[in-house]
């Protein structure tokens, strides 16, 4: 049996502040917590004939869904029939600044061996306290590979998780324990269910670790941009096949004539029976100017089977969705609010928000709802981005509490409000994260009145870290409250005002390109209340 020595030394010298990137914003976690390394391990290793070691710079990961963090990689670097002295390790490192370094030699499994961690910034090597934890190598190559995905991950958590106590166990032990579970397994996705029951014990939820395929989805739905043919398909439980959601606007798809329950019934001569819905997005994606052939069974009367050409393209995913709607004031005149429905905030949120927003003030809009039901979050930055478009001045858009406790405002500097018109924005039950931090920043600065219901409650933010096989971990890394200090985890944000959720049959005039949006905005019971609350403001400034 190959056994593997992590060697955890604790620093007794206060550290510094760590310097940040130039172009990246200071990370709200505290510099990594110093490991040493030990020269002999013969108790352990009565054989050993080499030291392998693991060098890890300060910082690691570049996170994709938080503000605030700047870019850290981790590559091991794997060293062959070599002793290494402390002070060449630190020379290794150089942790004065974020470093990084991808340097990899062949790696033998069938002797025993060492793994030493050295990690050393802005402090000398003073170590007061010290634990080996010693686990078994496994000699199966696709178990051993997420055992390295498992130190990766373990080390990223043990580094940055926003509670040091690790929910009041002892991490490091941790390792050790999920190492030897692993040992005996045969399959990667066994393993890599090891790695997230290790993580379940953190008692966080949003602490995760998913596959190279659940993260190119992720990726694909925070950039907002892919390549392929427009087609949002999903597998009808009852039949099991696969059946059309609804096509993107404009997309190869769309002009194609499919429609909203056509079934895909092959994709380039391959029939899909039994294929699951991310397998056969995967085959209908490709590079911009190539094409792929389906065949499309008809979801009317006729259900005639075609065959189409599709060409793939690049195809934009907007998180945004706006109405123009018409409507008589308290004081009798006709009036246009500006409505903005906001699903998630990807990497296109932003633009796509200050977009919709010049082009309503361009046709005449002088009110505005901001509609963040069921919107689950997204990109931290995102939705700060989106909150200065309506504020102005030095205004705090949200306060962040980091592992130690320490609170950190983030506020505008020198912001100017794209329009200063009256706006409601309207929450639920499902708007959470990323929605709660803009709606408590619109609120907070008397900026917005809330309508609707109170919000999911989830006041943690996270760093995503894609990890060396393509999988990717989600770390909370820091707790936030809203700019008047008001605690939101697990407690949510209140509206102003409250709303039914039923729909009432009220007709309305609207202008909108999407019919279905029309229909429901016609009888929607929380946008009248939210354009109630527009002409009850406009009645009080036209007083004043």
């Amino acid at each position: 049996m190959t056994l593997v020595t992590v060697i955890v030394m604790h620093s007794t010298t206060q550290r510094s502040p760590p310097t940040p990137r130039r172009g990246t914003e200071e990370s709200l976690s505290p510099p990594g917590t110093t490991f040493g390394c030990k020269k002999e391990m013969k108790n352990l290793c009565h054989n050993l004939e080499l030291d392998v070691r693991i060098s890890i710079p300060a910082k690691v990961a570049k996170p994709i869904s938080a503000a605030s963090f700047p870019r850290r990689l981790w590559f091991p670097t794997w060293t062959w029939k070599r002793k290494v002295s402390v002070e060449e390790a630190k020379l290794k490192v150089e942790c004065g600044g974020w470093i990084e370094s991808a340097t990899k030699t062949a790696f033998g499994f069938g002797v025993s061996a060492a793994f030493f961690f050295s990690l050393f910034c802005h402090t000398p090597p003073a170590l007061s306290q010290s634990l080996t934890v010693a686990f078994p190598v496994s000699r199966a190559p696709e178990v051993n590979a997420v055992q390295r995905t498992l130190v990766e991950a373990w080390g990223l958590i043990r580094e940055t998780f926003v509670d040091p106590t690790f929910n009041h166990q002892d991490w490091d032990l941790k390792l050790q324990q999920t190492m030897v579970e692993m040992f005996p397994l045969s399959s990667a996705d066994a393993a890599y269910t090891k790695i997230s029951g290790m993580l379940s014990t953190l008692g966080d939820p949003f602490t995760r670790i998913i596959s190279p395929k659940e993260y190119q989805g992720f990726r694909i739905g925070s950039d907002g941009n892919l390549q392929g043919v427009g087609l949002f398909i999903n597998v009808e439980p009852r039949t099991g096949h696969l059946v059309v959601l609804s096509c993107v606007e404009g997309s190869p798809a769309a002009r194609a004539g499919i429609h909203q329950g056509d079934e895909l019934v092959e994709i380039n001569g391959e029939r899909l029976d039994g294929i699951d819905s991310e397998a056969a997005a995967q085959r209908l994606r490709g590079n911009a100017g190539t094409t792929v052939t389906v065949k499309v069974k008809d979801s009317g009367k006729n259900s005639c089977v075609r065959e189409v050409k599709l060409p793939r393209e690049y195809i934009k995913l907007s998180p945004l969705s706006s109405a123009i709607i018409p409507h008589r004031s308290l004081d009798g005149q006709v009036t246009k609010t500006g409505y903005v429905k906001l699903s998630t905030f990807s990497q296109t949120a932003a633009e796509d928000m200050k977009n919709a927003i010049q082009e309503m003030k361009n046709q005449g809009v002088h009110s505005y709802i901001l509609d963040l039901r069921n919107n689950p979050g997204g990109l931290v930055k995102a939705g700060l981005d989106v909150a200065q478009m309506w504020l102005d001045g030095d205004e705090t858009l949200v306060n962040t509490i980091d592992r130690d406790g320490n609170m950190l405002p983030i506020n505008m500097v020198n912001g100017h409000a794209i329009t200063h018109d009256p706006l409601v924005v309207i929450v639920n039950e499902g708007s959470a994260s990323a929605s709660e931090i803009l709606a408590g920043a619109l609120h907070d600065n008397g900026r917005a009145i809330l309508v609707g219901h109170k919000t999911f409650g989830k006041g943690k933010i996270q760093s995503v870290t894609q990890l060396h096989d393509g999988s990717a971990l989600f770390v909370t890394v820091a707790k936030y409250i809203s700019p008047a200090k008001h605690d939101i985890d697990q407690v949510g944000i209140s509206p102003d005002v409250q709303c039914t959720t039923e729909m009432l049959n009220s007709p309305k005039e609207i202008s909108t390109k999407d019919k279905t949006s029309a229909s429901s905005l016609e009888s929607d019971s929380c946008i009248m209340v939210a354009e109630h609350e527009l002409d009850m403001k406009e009645s009080k400034g036209t007083a004043s």
